[in-house]
């Protein structure tokens, strides 16, 4: 053990961090077994400790940006992560039957989470911060950018793959007269947004992208990208296409990383987003070569960092109301929330927005902001 915890503390040292030292970011270790967990597991190994109350952090947000600026987990290769990378080249793990587990495992775990931890549209993704004074703002203000992005007009249609709860579809229909489809592959996702924009000229589905045969105005996906997969981007891409009319405009809002991938963290595949893959700006251009060409490309990362914050900081004033879930959930929800600010905080994630048309499209645009 005390091989192991020699071995962590130098990791951690050239990252600025000292175990059980006097900083917010310094982690306060309880459980000694925290060390050989870390260096036989990695990032999973890390993450579960936390989960299991091995360790503390007061500023874990501030700790993982430390630790993935100083890339100590690329010093860390553990052995157990041969097997992820080999599943991931054999197997299609975004396949339609697999792509469900995302829905089932995190979308669909309770309404009551979300409802007191987004705002009030229920939007689950990065919010635009460059006028706005709180999350509502920010939100209304994203998807505010999206419809003047795609130039939507009243009588448009538009499909949204991935539509979530409902948000853009509802904001476009009310703001815009647009008349929107949406699909998701999450049950308590389509009743919310059912239920709530129902009313408007929406048309929510249960369907799995790869199935909308249809043609629209414009297409727009926003916070779904992560979950298709390498293997499938191109035929993201083609749906996109197939589904796009030749004038029109398709949006691509995603997280990017800096680096090309197949898998992601071990941790977050296996109990945040299974199948999860936030893709490279390589992996994009390639999946979108000869089917589109690029307008626009504009990169906000830092509004994802704030926006998690604010996230996280409704989710710790309405924990006391959320009795459905247990301590352990508590302390993996908070492990999510925190270390994805850090990743956008160390510029090793990205949120890009990017309008693409067809070569045979429209020639101009103005590229707003």
């Amino acid at each position: 053990m005390s091989n192991a915890k020699e071995t962590v503390s130098c990791l951690l040292h050239q990252a600025g961090i000292t175990i059980d030292g006097p900083q917010p970011y310094d982690p306060q270790v309880h459980d000694p077994r925290f060390y050989n967990r870390v260096l036989a597991q990695g990032v999973l190994g890390f993450g579960e400790s936390y989960m299991d109350g091995d360790w503390d952090c007061e500023a874990l947000d501030e700790l993982i940006t430390r630790v993935l600026r100083a890339d100590l987990v690329g010093k860390l290769p553990p052995l157990s992560m041969w097997w992820p990378v080999l599943r991931a080249k054999l197997t299609n793990q975004q396949g339609k039957k697999k792509s469900l587990r995302v829905g089932k495992q995190h979308y669909d775990i309770g309404n009551d989470l979300y409802e007191r931890m987004l705002d009030r549209r229920m939007t689950y993704s990065c919010g635009y911060w460059k006028n706005a004074a709180n999350l509502d703002e920010a939100q209304e203000a994203k998807l505010d950018l999206i419809c003047r992005k795609i130039g939507l007009q009243p009588g448009m249609r538009v499909l949204d793959i991935g539509c979530g709860w409902g948000s853009f579809a509802g904001y476009a229909a009310e703001q815009y007269g647009a008349s929107v489809v949406g699909v998701t592959i999450s049950r308590k996702q389509l009743e919310y947004a059912q239920q709530r924009y129902g009313h408007l000229d929406v048309d929510f589905r249960f369907q799995d992208y790869r199935d909308v045969q249809e043609r629209f105005d414009h297409v727009v996906s926003v916070g779904m990208f992560e979950h298709v997969g390498p293997k499938n981007h191109r035929t993201f891409m083609e749906v996109a296409e197939r589904c796009l009319n030749d004038e029109g405009l398709f949006l691509l809002h995603t997280i990017g990383t800096n680096v090309s991938r197949i898998t992601s963290d071990a941790w977050t595949d296996k109990y945040i987003f299974p199948g999860g893959v936030a893709p490279s700006a390589v992996q994009i251009s390639r999946a979108a070569e000869g089917l589109f060409t690029i307008k626009d490309w504009h990169n906000f990362g830092g509004d994802y960092d704030r926006t998690l914050l604010a996230w996280y900081d409704n989710f710790e004033r309405h924990r006391g109301e959320l009795t459905d879930y247990d301590e352990r959930f508590y302390r993996m929800w908070r492990f999510f929330l925190l270390t994805a600010a850090g990743g956008f905080r160390s510029h090793r994630n990205h949120l890009w927005q990017i309008v693409l048309a067809k070569p045979a499209g429209r020639v101009a645009y103005d590229s707003v902001r």
